[in-house]
C-alpha cells in the first residue's frame, strides 16, 4: 500500500523533478509534487511525496527530516488527510422549527 509524506521548509528553487530524485534513494516514489500558488506558480515552500511502500516511506522520513536540502534543513512527516472544506452552510439545522 502507498505512503504519502509531508515535506515542509523546501527551497523556494526545488522543483518536482528534484524532489522525486532526492527521495528515490529511499524507495519507489510514485509521485513527488511541490505545491503553488494559483496565481503565481510560486512554491508554497512545501509538497508531497507518495512512496510505493510504508516501509519505504519510514526510510524516507529517517533518512531526510532534519537533513539540508538545497540550503534548508528538511521537515518531512507522515502526510495528514486532507481537512474536510470548512463552507458556511446556510441551510437551517436539521432540528430546527419549520416556519
Amino acid at each position: 500500500m502507498s505512503k504519502k509524506l509531508y515535506v515542509g521548509n523546501l527551497s523556494y528553487d526545488a522543483d518536482d523533478n528534484a524532489l522525486k530524485d532526492h527521495f528515490a534513494s529511499a524507495g519507489t516514489v510514485i509521485t513527488a509534487t511541490i505545491i503553488r500558488f494559483r496565481d503565481s506558480g510560486r512554491s508554497k515552500g512545501f509538497g508531497f511525496v507518495e512512496f510505493d511502500t510504508e516501509e519505504a516511506a519510514q526510510k524516507a522520513i529517517d533518512m531526510f527530516n532534519g537533513q539540508e536540502h538545497m540550503g534548508r534543513k528538511l521537515v518531512v512527516s507522515e502526510a495528514r488527510p486532507p481537512r474536510e472544506n470548512n463552507t458556511v452552510s446556510t441551510a437551517p439545522p436539521t432540528d430546527a422549527p419549520q416556519a
